[in-house]
């Protein structure tokens, strides 16, 4: 009688050997890596989750390159998620509701525009009612503020008139 286990007088099915060099990793706790992302962009998924409306109707205008464009939504940057962001024009979109008026919301979303600009992104923030009542106004607007060149031409400024001394 090898290998019959006998439990409570009743004989126990008899236990597989580990395949394909599990071994004991269930005991132990298994065996694989930490997560590789950050949890800024963990964040970003919550917020893709949870957009507000008009998030959500501006993100079926400007996804899929409908403006000739290629924007992200929920982007993080530095500490901030941008709700929609354009890297070839370097442009963060920002959709403001009401709770943007009260408190020290504007504070922080002066603190928030400043860290963007100086990290070298353009901010245009339009209004959620502008967005529910106006979004071909509001599209118009994005495309306009994103082929806007962000620097002078490469041959500098244009030349000064030359009065005489």
């Amino acid at each position: 009688m090898d290998g019959e286990k006998w439990v409570g007088g009743v004989m126990a099915a008899p236990e597989n050997p580990p395949r394909h060099g599990e071994g004991d990793r269930a005991k132990r706790g298994g065996g694989g890596r930490p997560p590789l992302q950050r949890p800024e962009v963990y964040a970003a998924r919550k917020l893709r989750r949870e957009m507000s409306l008009p998030e959500v109707l501006l993100w079926e205008q400007l996804r899929g390159q409908k403006l000739g464009l290629k924007f992200r939504r929920q982007h993080p940057i530095g500490p901030y998620k941008a709700d929609f962001y354009c890297a070839a024009a370097q442009l963060v979109v920002e959709v403001d509701g009401k709770g943007h008026d009260f408190g020290d919301q504007p504070q922080r979303d002066e603190a928030r525009d400043q860290y963007m600009i100086e990290a070298g992104y353009r901010v245009f923030r339009v209004t959620a009612v502008d967005v529910l009542k106006n979004i071909d106004g509001v599209l118009v607007s994005i495309k306009a503020a994103a082929e806007t060149p962000l620097h002078r031409p490469l041959d500098g400024p244009p030349p000064r008139e030359r009065g005489g001394f």
